[in-house]
C-alpha cells in the first residue's frame, strides 16, 4: 500500500529540475499522486477502511494545495505536470 524506496527514487528522477532536487513541488506531487492511486485501489477493495479514508481526504488535500502553488508561480509548469500525471485540469 505503501511507496517503495524504488518507486520513489524513480519518480524523483523523472520529475526532478536539478541533479540535487528532492523536495520540489513537481517531485512531491507525483510521490503523492503515486499514494493516492495506491490508497484509491486498497479502498475500492477495503470499502470500510475509514482512517485509510482520511488519510486519502488528506493526501488529496496535500496535492491540491502544491498544485494551487505551481499554478500561481508557473502555469506552464503546471500544465505539464499535470498532463504528465493525468490529472483532470
Amino acid at each position: 500500500m505503501s511507496i517503495t524506496a524504488e518507486k520513489k527514487t524513480e519518480l524523483i528522477s523523472e520529475f526532478k529540475k536539478s541533479d540535487n532536487d528532492s523536495g520540489s513541488p513537481e517531485v512531491q506531487i507525483a510521490v503523492l499522486s503515486h499514494r493516492i492511486a495506491n490508497l484509491t485501489e486498497h479502498l475500492r477493495s477495503n470499502m470500510k477502511d475509514h482512517s485509510s479514508r482520511r488519510g486519502l481526504l488528506t493526501l488529496v488535500a496535500r496535492r491540491r494545495s502544491l498544485l494551487n502553488y505551481v499554478k500561481k508561480n508557473s502555469e506552464d509548469t503546471y500544465k505539464s505536470l499535470v498532463e504528465k500525471l493525468g490529472l483532470r485540469k
